[in-house]
């Protein structure tokens, strides 16, 4: 394949209008990761409303906090393997591409078995560091137990979605995502309430739905003609390309499960308010997704758009895209909180009919969505870095303003004013401290100030 087919193919990602480009890669992933969020969404709403609160609470906040804490890493971790693959394949070196994509495999599949062992162990006893209520804990164990046991899909499907979307193919895993939803939508229906195997059953749909998705993902790239196809037998570690696709996604996946530790701290903290918080808090969390699904996916595609024009010398292009990517994120960001808001009121019915749920979901949507606009900084900015294959520092500084911050506020101000209000307030003043740090950081001191304050050629 040369070159230039393949700038035909992935939509003259280093040429042609930018705003139109980053769209074009956005909007796949954004349909995509909310087909991905519903997977969780759907069981949670389908044993809140079948099953009741209790069940709710089982498989909402907590099972998804420590879910991330496992599965977050590994995933962020992968956004190093992508932006390699996104930098090699936008230079046209294929041989480096092909390598890439085969240690990427064999190394899922190694932190896949890895995981099966550890999450099935070593989850239940986080859960009970978690203060989880004693009449939930049995669930909340049982849906993460089984979880763990077929993990090993969730990561091919991540990995082979990753790649996908590094060379501009964000269309496909759409398409593998909506499938794998409406599966888990027929089969929680069939497990839980046909059956009513209750949380068991939500867990066990969940990962057959996850094993389809891997299959077709698997599917399309032993299929390919291109430089990223997989050929099963030739699995194997490259050391170099490990290294290195480590070396960058290694802080992400830091970042990660630093956030997941600073959340697991506040959903310990929200865990003693009760299960009614605690069902209120997995209900809005579901709603609150929306925001940083749509958020992450722009991200997503910045660091695709950044890595191959960077890979591919275009300064002036980097330079345009970081402006234009800030105004995307605006204009995104106030589209959900003005579409959150005006139905506060009804979206939290989808998962429960209880009044006092409810009234507390609605008191945490008042208090953290109108703040969205202190966030988006550090998403884009931390994308754009990222897909100049620089992750230290960011992950430095989220590390800094919004993981240790979350953990010293419940410690320091929640310990004297033990409400749930204080509690929530952790997340718009990180996000606050955080943006500031990264203004400072991107624009004065990172590598991407050599790009943004270069002379137009226009």
């Amino acid at each position: 394949m040369t070159i230039t087919k393949r700038s035909k193919i992935l939509n003259e990602i280093t040429n042609g209008p930018i705003i139109p480009q980053i769209l074009m890669l956005f909007f796949p992933v954004l349909l995509g990761t909310l087909f991905q969020q519903l997977y969780n969404t759907t069981d949670a709403a389908i044993v809140g409303r079948f099953v009741g609160k209790n069940a709710l609470a089982a498989v909402g906040g907590t099972t998804s906090m420590v879910i991330g804490l496992f599965i977050g890493f590994f995933v962020s971790l992968s956004s190093g393997f992508a932006v390699i693959i996104a930098q090699r394949y936008g230079a046209g070196d294929d041989e480096a591409v092909n390598e890439c994509v085969h240690t990427s495999f064999a190394f899922s599949l190694i932190i896949g078995i890895l995981l099966t062992i550890v999450g099935t162990t070593l989850a239940p006893k986080i859960l009970l560091l978690m203060n989880v209520p004693t009449e939930i804990l049995p669930d909340t164990t049982a849906y993460i137990r089984i979880y763990f046991i077929g993990i090993i899909p969730n990561l091919i499907y991540n990995i082979g979605a990753a790649i996908l979307r590094a060379i501009g193919d964000t269309v496909r895993p759409l398409f593998f995502l909506i499938f794998g939803c409406i599966c888990n939508i027929i089969l929680d229906s069939i497990f839980v309430i046909l059956l009513k195997y209750g949380v068991r059953g939500a867990a066990i749909a969940t990962i057959l739905s996850q094993a389809l998705t891997s299959l077709m993902v698997l599917a399309v790239l032993s299929t390919s003609k291109g430089s990223y196809r997989l050929s099963i037998g030739k699995i194997h570690l490259n050391m170099l390309f490990l290294k290195k696709m480590v070396y960058l996604g290694m802080p992400a996946g830091f970042q990660n499960n630093m956030f997941n530790i600073a959340n697991i701290t506040i959903q310990s903290a929200v865990n003693n308010f009760g299960t009614e918080s605690m069902a209120a808090w997995a209900a809005y969390g579901k709603i609150d997704s929306i925001f940083w699904m749509s958020i992450q996916a722009l991200g997503i595609a910045v660091t695709t758009f950044i890595g191959q024009n960077y890979g591919a010398g275009k300064k002036e292009r980097i330079k345009q895209g970081t402006v234009k990517s800030i105004f995307l994120a605006v204009m995104i960001t106030l589209i959900i909180m003005f579409c959150i808001l005006s139905l506060r009121n009804y979206v939290f019915l989808i998962f429960t009919n209880d009044e006092n749920v409810i009234k507390i979901g609605i008191g945490i949507l008042m208090t953290i969505v109108p703040l969205y606009l202190t966030y988006f900084l550090i998403e884009i900015f931390s994308s754009i870095l990222r897909g100049l294959g620089d992750t230290l520092i960011p992950m430095l500084l989220t590390a800094l303003g919004i993981c240790v911050f979350r953990v010293i506020w419940v410690f320091t101000a929640v310990k004297h004013y033990n409400t749930l209000h204080t509690l929530v307030m952790a997340y718009p003043l990180s996000w606050i401290i955080t943006s500031i740090l990264f203004i400072i950081y991107s624009l004065f001191l990172s590598r991407l100030k050599n790009f943004l304050f270069i002379k137009s050629n226009s």
